[in-house]
């Protein structure tokens, strides 16, 4: 691969090619991506989505929101110090074609910045309860009537698909989506594959897919514009990730395990004292002694480590890209560069904690039991309104009340794929808040 393409200012619709030394440095087109997912409603919606504590009434935890904020700032930082390191190593790009190291990092901090923006309510359970609705609940029905790779797209649900899908789906007479550069659509992309074949390989690009059906051939269209390389059989949809998609998925591991681990501490669900000394350990080569003893309060102490840990991340993970740039370049690194890093032990050690008293308490199980039965509920109202609409039963008058929450948008002759994935992605774009709504109007409760 090569960064000439990879950097691409391309967007949907636009055939002429965008050279970066013609551009207004007032208005640059990846800072234009950041704009416009800020914008959006897609992302607005995340302030009411779970991170880790489903309806949490405290302001101590994050939301999708803030961590996505967060996971921008540490990815611009990680994009800006890999960029100034390429272009030293590779003068032309700047030279020739006028980039900035400034560039990686609105890339970077764009594509972070949308990372979470497909995922639905309830956190990662959300996803679990689509996919669970479809495999073993009621929406086992429609199996025959999908193709293996259509019926897994149901079944396994991936947000990262269905992020591709909002950022790029043409929606109200809007051709594109968001109109994102195809540089920050590739570098969003932490898995450019289709759902089947399922993980054929221990490469981390395999881990999950980020492309549904409908999707395919607009991103085989930003693959080849990228120069990404083809990957597995064929008749498969399957590309290396773009470089820069490394430096997106650290920033979010850097975050979610620093992060998340410290709202486990504020909601007192990780001693405080067991906390610093674990992230002690994990920054104990760069920790300023003198200043740390000197703060009195265990929140600061808290806040300082927890800054320092960011920080220690972001250079290692800086480090692992730019020593193995030849090899991702190539599409033959195959680990995650947090899986690489000199940190990994300690970073394991966070996370079985986070594992142990966060994600497996009681508050957060018993929130995402709720979750599952919401979701199950919306999605069969759903699904048997449009099932009844486009077949040979008789449409019923509560269906037509129903189908109403999807207005101006229900297609002429949808497929069965079309409208299921319809009810699924409308699902996957309410916020915890607005689930719980409907979910009791359906039930007959009234505001």
């Amino acid at each position: 691969m090569q960064w000439e393409q990879l950097l691409s200012l391309r967007k949907q619709g636009v055939t002429n090619k965008r050279l970066r030394i013609e551009e207004d440095e007032t208005r640059l087109g990846f800072e234009v991506d950041y704009d416009r997912i800020i914008f959006s409603s897609a992302f607005r919606s995340l302030q009411d989505k779970t991170q880790v504590i489903p309806f949490s009434k405290t302001s101590f935890v994050h939301t999708r929101l803030t961590h996505s904020l967060e996971v921008s700032v540490v990815g611009r930082s990680l994009g800006r110090a890999a960029g100034k390191a390429i272009l030293e190593k590779h003068p032309a790009l700047k030279t020739v074609h006028g980039y900035h190291f400034n560039d990686f990092g609105a890339i970077v901090a764009a594509a972070s910045l949308a990372h979470d923006i497909g995922n639905p309510p309830f956190g990662h359970s959300g996803e679990k309860a689509i996919g669970d609705y479809f495999s073993n609940g009621n929406g086992t029905r429609f199996k025959n009537a999908l193709s293996q790779k259509e019926y897994q797209d149901l079944i396994d649900f991936e947000g990262n698909a269905n992020g591709f899908k909002i950022l790029t789906e043409t929606k109200n007479g809007v051709d594109g989506g968001l109109r994102l550069t195809y540089a920050t659509l590739g570098a969003f992309m932490k898995y450019p594959k289709e759902s089947l074949p399922k993980k054929p390989t221990a490469h981390i690009a395999d881990k999950k897919y980020g492309i549904f059906q409908g999707e395919k051939s607009f991103f085989e269209e930003v693959a080849q514009e990228l120069g990404l390389l083809k990957r597995g059989n064929l008749e498969d949809v399957s590309y290396s990730r773009h470089p820069l998609a490394y430096l997106v998925e650290a920033a979010d591991d850097i975050c979610y395990t620093i992060i998340d681990f410290e709202d486990g501490i504020n909601l007192g669900l990780i001693d405080e004292e067991v906390a610093l000394e674990y992230l002690i350990t994990l920054v104990k080569d760069n920790i300023n002694r003198e200043k740390y003893t000197g703060l009195t309060q265990a929140s600061d102490r808290l806040a300082y480590l927890r800054s320092l840990a960011i920080s220690t991340l972001i250079q290692e993970a800086t480090k692992q890209f730019l020593e193995n740039e030849d090899a991702i370049l190539r599409g033959e690194f195959s680990q995650s560069l947090m899986d690489k890093c000199a940190y990994k032990a300690q970073i394991v050690d966070i996370i079985k904690i986070s594992i142990a008293k966060v994600y497996e308490s009681d508050e957060v199980i018993e929130k995402e039991i709720s979750g599952y039965k919401m979701i199950a509920t919306l999605l069969d109202a759903f699904t048997t309104a449009f099932e009844n609409l486009y077949s040979d039963r008789k449409e019923r008058h509560y269906d037509r009340l129903i189908l109403h929450h999807f207005k101006n948008n229900i297609a002429e002759n949808p497929s069965v794929y079309e409208y299921l994935m319809q009810c699924c992605h409308f699902v996957s774009r309410l916020t915890d808040g607005n689930a719980l709504q409907i979910f009791q109007k359906l039930n007959g409760k009234l505001e």
